[in-house]
């Protein structure tokens, strides 16, 4: 949680979706990281494991 305050952050999810759009992006050599469902699995799947709320 500290690094993603000290990243400027608003929460972790926050900085737990931006960095995850950034190794996506990486691997597919860029354009749009996730489709907005894709997005809304990333965050149900990151609540289930309790990194979000």
């Amino acid at each position: 949680m500290k690094k993603a305050e000290e990243a400027g952050f608003s929460s972790f999810s926050e900085f737990v979706v931006f960095v995850l759009e950034q190794l996506v992006s990486e691997e597919e050599g860029g354009g749009e990281v996730f489709s907005e469902e894709d997005e809304e699995k990333v965050k149900e799947r990151l609540r289930a494991l309790g990194y979000i709320e």
